[in-house]
């Protein structure tokens, strides 16, 4: 199998696997589409990103969505939407809250260097918390559901060897971790 790996949003995967540029997408949004087949590999946690001093993180607590409503919240990324940022959003209107003080920014990174500096709080996936940040702190949220899907999304009818190689080998690495997932198969 040959791996070559390009950066795109999720509405350029879909137009670059209909015009057969590529043959999988990985990513966080689903996105409908008759064309395109969307396998759901996991369901990551979300956690909270405080700067390294913040209360909340000396406390070390779980967090509640409604104790950091009011607070300053750095969204990512600020665009092409849908994105995580709007699986952020539904985590808090879920629950019938509507944050306060919002800034959108175009990145990950953004977002972590404006927490580090004390400019707000951002929910982030929980594998952000491996990046090792000395000043921030990873907090677990006290919600059940506040997850962010992790995708692979493929031509709707390609079943073809590669693919089913390229997902066994997705589940035998998420075994081989201890990582919680649903099979599928193609």
């Amino acid at each position: 199998m040959e791996l070559t790996l390009h950066e795109m949003a999720t509405v350029e995967q879909n137009q670059a696997l209909k015009e057969g540029r590529i043959d999988v997408g990985f990513g966080r949004v689903r996105i409908d589409d008759a064309n395109v087949r969307r396998i759901v590999l996991r369901e990551e946690v979300m956690m909270l990103a405080v700067p390294f001093e913040h209360p909340l993180g000396l406390a070390g607590k779980p967090v509640r969505l409604q104790q950091i409503v009011h607070e300053p919240l750095i969204l990512f990324p600020r665009a092409p939407r849908p994105s995580f940022a709007d699986q952020v959003l539904a985590a808090f209107r879920d629950r019938g809250l509507e944050p306060a003080n919002m800034q959108e920014v175009r990145e990950l990174q953004i977002a972590l260097g404006l927490v580090a500096a004390g400019a707000g709080l951002s929910i982030v996936p929980k594998s952000v918390h491996g990046m090792q940040r000395t000043d921030v702190t990873y907090l677990p949220l006290d919600e059940r559901g506040v997850t962010s899907p992790i995708v692979m999304a493929i031509r709707m009818l390609d079943d073809s060897q590669d693919l089913r190689n390229l997902l066994q080998l997705i589940y035998t690495i998420y075994d081989d971790e201890g990582i919680a997932y649903v099979r599928e198969t193609l």
